[in-house]
């Protein structure tokens, strides 16, 4: 079974980050850079929080809400989920659906990995099991045929 660490090498497995007291908008536009849909928050080397586009959702419909002057601090999801490196697959599948997120920070020794994104660990499960798929012998089925009774 495949864990974080193994479809980690096989992605990018960087993470983009930006400082706390960046705006939102250059926070939004480091995502568009990097053509992804989140951002981690990193302040003195720790990962403090993540800014997603559901943040930037729910931000957007706040009375006053500017991008260009509210700090990636003051909106950014600071509670933290992440798996560690050799957490299954089916366990990431569940940390991602149970906790209704779409990335997941992957740790080693205290140190951060990589991310994996809701779509990472979709792609590994169809691969494992496109490889269970191929594996099995249907020789059985593809030589089978009905043969009808012979009325007499």
């Amino acid at each position: 079974m495949k864990t974080a660490e193994d479809i980690l090498k096989i992605k990018d497995a960087s993470i983009v980050s930006v400082d706390p007291d960046v705006t939102v908008q250059e926070a939004l536009q480091t995502m568009v850079d990097h053509n992804i849909g989140s951002v981690f928050v990193k302040e003195g080397g720790v990962y403090v929080g993540i800014y997603t586009e559901r943040d930037l959702l729910q931000d957007t419909i706040k009375e006053g809400f500017d991008p260009k002057a509210v700090k990636v601090r003051e909106c950014m999801t600071s509670k933290l989920l992440f798996a560690q490196h050799e957490a299954p697959l089916y366990k990431l599948q569940d940390l991602i659906l149970g906790k209704r997120i779409r990335h997941l920070l992957i740790m080693k020794d205290g140190k951060a990995l990589g991310v994996l994104s809701a779509g990472d660990v979709m792609k590994a499960q169809m691969n494992e099991m496109s490889k269970e798929l191929e594996s099995v012998s249907w020789d059985y089925y593809e030589n089978w045929c009905w043969k009808g009774r012979k009325k007499k």
